[in-house]
């Protein structure tokens, strides 16, 4: 395979496959870093927008990719991924050597399918998803779990930079599984603020107040900060969508039958994901489960009055 540290970083081509809530603004964190970005999106005008900022337009997917250097995908899972790189010609069209780095959340198994496939034909590939939502993205700052060849990952250090900071956690499929570990994380953790806020509210207290008094305490973290403020301020406008929170909590799922793991706090709150999805709130942000447990509670309340 072609040494990905020999090609120029000056000159790399950047092919970015996927340009919605998150896509958009890395794509623009590496436009900004005076990167050459070429951009793709399932529907066109979400990646029409960044011709302004100077990214190259593609029709296709296939012809985004052509050339390029590093290709970066941000998809919606494992399936679309797939159907990108495979069936609507990426892989064809990659040139020995490019890197195939994967943003995108999915089930570890499908990152080292991925990967095994692409080395067959000289393409090196990371699986690299994030954390930190559209603010991080916009921001430059998130959390990169990449999954790989260590040297690979080194060699792109400088164009990970213009979107965060990245750790090489492990061989291939190391990245996803972080990736679940971190969404197992953030599930539980927005379950525990909101139930915290139904409690405060029930006692008389003000929520608003009560994250006001906890912040700088033992229980701060980013998701009282920025999830805890859309409860208080009832927004939930999707940063993260709880229809792909249950997606990766799915996924959290089928590795723990794999592993034969028993994890019984991200079972419960996985359950109350899917009624809330199947009850709607599925482009709701992840936040909004504080919908879902207000429902709950308000019904426990009218059978027992």
């Amino acid at each position: 395979m072609t040494s990905a540290a020999s090609t120029g970083r000056g000159s790399r081509r950047i092919a970015f496959l996927g340009t919605g809530l998150m896509g958009a603004p890395m794509a623009r964190r590496l436009l900004k870093a005076g990167l050459t970005v070429t951009v793709w999106n399932r529907d066109l005008s979400k990646a029409e927008t960044l011709s302004a900022d100077g990214a190259t337009v593609s029709p296709t997917a296939a012809d985004a990719v052509r050339g390029a250097d590093i290709v970066f995908t941000m998809l919606s899972d494992g399936k679309a991924v797939t159907d990108v790189l495979f069936d609507q010609g990426v892989a064809d069209a990659l040139k020995p050597g490019a890197i195939v780095v994967d943003t995108s959340s999915i089930a570890p198994p499908i990152a080292r399918e991925h990967s095994e496939t692409l080395a067959k034909r000289q393409v090196h590939h990371i699986d690299a998803p994030v954390s930190g939502g559209v603010v991080g993205a916009e921001a430059g700052t998130l959390a990169i779990m990449a999954g790989g060849d260590a040297a690979i990952v080194d060699s792109l250090a400088d164009v990970f930079a213009a979107l965060g900071r990245v750790t090489h956690v492990g061989p291939s499929g190391a990245g996803q599984i972080c990736k679940l570990a971190n969404q197992q994380i953030v599930a539980i953790t927005i379950g525990a603020v909101a139930e915290a806020m139904i409690l405060v509210e029930a006692g008389g207290a003000s929520r608003e107040k009560f994250r006001d008094a906890i912040r700088g305490g033992f229980a701060e973290s980013r998701i009282l900060d920025l999830h805890g403020g859309r409860m208080v301020s009832r927004s939930f406008a999707p940063g993260g969508p709880s229809r792909l929170q249950l997606k990766d909590l799915d996924a959290v799922a089928a590795m723990a039958d794999l592993f034969s793991l028993e994890l019984p706090l991200t079972a419960k709150v996985r359950d109350e994901f899917r009624e809330f999805v199947a009850d709607g709130g599925g482009e709701k942000d992840h936040s909004g489960l504080l919908l879902h447990l207000e429902k709950i509670n308000h019904r426990q309340r009218e059978e027992n009055q």
